[in-house]
């Protein structure tokens, strides 16, 4: 058995009066991510992870923003299509890590509803997925609450 890891990364920008929607989670805020689809960062940088370690390129290639189907999409949805194509590569997940950056709001009574909704779109156990949370310690666009970004690996086998 070889094993593979997968690097993704992701950021957007905050808005009022949008929905704010991270690791599939709906979260109560004035403020929501700008983007193509429903800007969820957390699951985008975990779809380039999986993908990146199966080596089969990124969100961009595979749920291009310049196609009106994924204008709006929910990414819980893309996440469990991002499965079909590993699994469908000979590829299976052993376990997710991330790190979701951002001010406000506070995410953390959010952490096992996010690590259910990313287990469940890939098929895997919950146990095997781990969510994090950081400030940007008032530091750069995420400490000065413009945005918010997301960093992950994936380790497939």
């Amino acid at each position: 058995m070889s094993t593979r890891i997968g690097f993704g990364v992701d950021s957007h920008r905050l808005e009022a009066a949008r929905r704010l929607v991270i690791g599939g989670v709906e979260i109560e805020h004035d403020y929501g991510l700008i983007g193509h689809s429903d800007a969820d960062v957390l699951i985008h940088a975990v779809i380039d992870a999986v993908l990146g370690a199966a080596g089969l390129g990124d969100i961009g290639q595979h749920f291009p923003d310049t196609d009106e189907r994924y204008r709006d999409a929910d990414s819980f949805v893309l996440l469990a299509a991002t499965g079909e194509i590993v699994y469908s590569a000979g590829f299976g997940i052993v376990n997710i890590d991330s790190t979701v950056c951002c001010e406000q709001p506070k995410l953390a009574p959010h952490r096992d509803a996010m690590r259910l909704r990313i287990a469940t779109a890939l098929a895997i156990d919950a146990d095997a997925v781990n969510v994090k949370f950081t400030t940007g310690e008032e530091i750069g666009f995420v400490g000065r609450g413009e945005g918010i970004a997301a960093f992950a690996i994936a380790l497939l086998s």
